[in-house]
């Protein structure tokens, strides 16, 4: 199946989640038990986090937890020739709305990628092996082209699909956290 397909597929089925509030609470509460209990939570002391569209895993709950524990949290801007930025935020930042209908952070705090030991990858869809479908744009693929940080992913299980093939370029994302039911699967890849 088709990138763009699958990334449809994708969106439909994430905002028929987002339809069954209690369900998708339930899911991201399942999550982000695994996530905040993980070494990768515990040992990062920054953060890099988009912060979500009301039809994702809802990130608000991890800028507030970092920053109670004292986490630098950043949040990324969208720059021309599809870059990203991270901007370091706390919880009086101000966010203007992005015409793709992301919140980007009011901040001139700029954080580099060096800086970053946790980057939280969003995405539509994920193979098994760590591999992401994003909406398109191609922004987290240059990000992490040179990203030498930890990666993650908070992923429904409704999201979870092995029936693509990434690009040569595709870099896998280290750890996925998930409500997939055998188990509640991880995924660490051996690189």
């Amino acid at each position: 199946m088709e990138k763009d397909e699958l990334r449809q597929q994708g969106i439909a089925i994430l905002k028929k989640l987002a339809e069954n509030t209690k369900k998708k609470k339930q899911k991201e509460a399942t999550i982000l038990t695994l996530f905040f209990a993980s070494q990768l939570w515990k040992n990062a002391k920054s953060i890099g986090v988009v912060r979500s569209t009301e039809f994702e895993f809802d990130t608000q709950p991890i800028i507030a937890r970092g920053l109670a524990e004292g986490k630098i949290v950043t949040v990324p801007k969208s720059l021309p020739g599809h870059q990203l930025a991270f901007y370091e935020v706390d919880e009086y930042t101000a966010y203007r709305k992005t015409t793709f209908g992301v919140e980007e952070p009011v901040s001139n705090l700029f954080v580099t990628k060096e800086e970053i030991d946790l980057l939280l990858v969003p995405g539509i869809v994920f193979s098994s092996q760590g591999y992401r479908i994003g909406f398109g744009g191609g922004f987290y693929d240059r990000y992490l082209a040179d990203f030498e940080g930890n990666t993650c992913s908070l992923v429904f299980s409704e999201q979870l699909n092995d029936d693509w093939e990434p690009f040569t370029f595709d870099r896998p994302i280290a750890r996925i956290y998930t409500d997939y039911a055998k188990g509640r699967k991880t995924h660490e890849p051996n690189y």
